[in-house]
């Protein structure tokens, strides 16, 4: 495909994303409102069940829209082929953040009580190590710091999404640059942001145990997630006009090439920490594990072990698995469910009260949050061309490799 037939009048008319997908919007949207109708009963049931599942959920379908802004910054300061065709997806996923962030206001405006013990004064007085944290670790500076995450994250992807519309309109190749240049502050500002919402969210579960590595390891959490969607999406697409010609086996192989990256970065973070703590014997740290690997957890941490590192390693050394569309969706699959076993490993230890017979509430939640996710990404994605048409490195992109 050349230049100029990019370019020309029809070019976006003969990229609008295909019909398939309105049914994949209508599934999204029957699955969130399920997920809803099984998330009100357990609500009537258990309020505490209800508030970790909800936390569980968000955090899980959250992580998936930072981890494609992160994902998308990252293409813009690498100017990469393989982020170029997959960029639409990036884009949809990232401008889903203000949904993510009203959905976060009933959890955290009315659960903090059921899953922050510091979030209760009465608790925290008389308590050494919480009063030492009080002036972190309080209910009004927590809002403040959610809004300015969000206001962050969201303020580079709108930022970064207007530049790419603009580029659509009028062929100018300084755009390419001048997203460049916002995309490195924007991955900073990521990065930042996510260290402490880590905190924030799951390490003040425990508010007497802490990690100086948890930061990271959320952020290769979110990159594990967002690239397995990110693949899964491909090859939808893949398989249907018009990006059935445009995605090419070298495309999977580079976005393979990643995934198994994060699949390593991911399990350098949690063993790194896992040892840490292990070495050094602390109570304070130690309390985070001993309620993970104890009783039952201990074959949830082993399985996470598992899926989430030696069996995506092992079949990602193939070459011919990362140029295998298929395969590498069942690969992708794979982490992107073991991420929502890895999130309730993450919650559900942290609480001592504990009652096996709500937790299909873990599985409600990510099922409603997530088909509100997918309602809301599809009707992103079908606003614009499956493909930046005046990028100047598209015809490179999409070029088909020589034999």
């Amino acid at each position: 495909m050349t230049t100029e037939s990019l370019r020309s009048a029809d070019a976006a008319a003969q990229f609008t994303a295909p019909a398939a997908l309105d049914r994949v919007q209508s599934l999204g949207l029957i699955a969130g409102g399920v997920g809803t109708v099984l998330m009100v009963v357990g609500l009537f049931l258990s309020r505490a069940y209800f508030f970790r599942a909800y936390l569980v959920g968000w955090v899980l379908w959250t992580g998936v829209s930072l981890g494609c802004l992160a994902i998308y910054l990252l293409h813009h300061m690498t100017r990469g082929a393989w982020g170029l065709v997959v960029r639409r997806v990036l884009e949809a996923a990232s401008r889903i953040l203000p949904v993510l962030f009203l959905l976060s206001l009933p959890l955290f405006g009315f659960g903090m009580g059921y899953l922050y013990e510091w979030s209760h004064p009465e608790v925290v007085r008389g308590n050494e190590v919480l009063e030492h944290k009080a002036a972190y670790l309080n209910v009004p500076f927590f809002f403040i710091r959610l809004v300015l995450y969000f206001a962050i994250w969201y303020g580079f992807a709108w930022l970064l999404n207007r530049m790419s519309l603009r580029q659509d309109r009028a062929d100018d190749p300084g755009l390419t640059r001048r997203m460049q240049l916002v995309a490195g502050p924007g991955l900073v500002g990521y990065c930042l942001c996510v260290t402490f919402a880590a905190v924030d969210w799951l390490m003040s579960l425990q508010p007497h145990w802490y990690s100086t590595i948890f930061g990271v390891y959320l952020m290769a959490s979110q990159g594990l997630s967002a690239l397995a969607f990110l693949i899964v999406a491909a090859v939808y697409l893949s398989r249907r006009e018009p990006m059935a010609g445009v995605i090419q086996p070298r495309h999977f192989h580079d976005w393979g090439k990643l995934l198994f990256a994060f699949v390593m970065l991911w399990a350098y973070f949690a063993f790194s920490q896992f040892l840490i703590s292990w070495a050094g014997n602390l109570p304070e740290e130690i309390t985070y594990y001993l309620a993970r690997m104890r009783g039952g957890w201990g074959l949830v941490a082993l399985a996470l072990v598992v899926l989430q590192f030696i069996l995506p390693f092992a079949l990602l050394l193939s070459r011919d698995i990362k140029r295998n569309s298929g395969l590498l969706a069942a690969v992708a699959l794979c982490v992107l469910a073991t991420r929502w076993l890895d999130m309730f490993w993450q919650v559900e230890p942290a609480f001592h009260e504990r009652n096996l017979a709500m937790y299909w509430l873990y599985l409600a939640a990510p099922l409603a949050i997530g088909g509100l996710w997918v309602f809301f990404f599809v009707r992103e994605l079908k606003k614009r061309p499956l493909l930046p048409l005046h990028d100047p490195y598209l015809p490179e992109a999409i070029a088909h490799e020589h034999h």
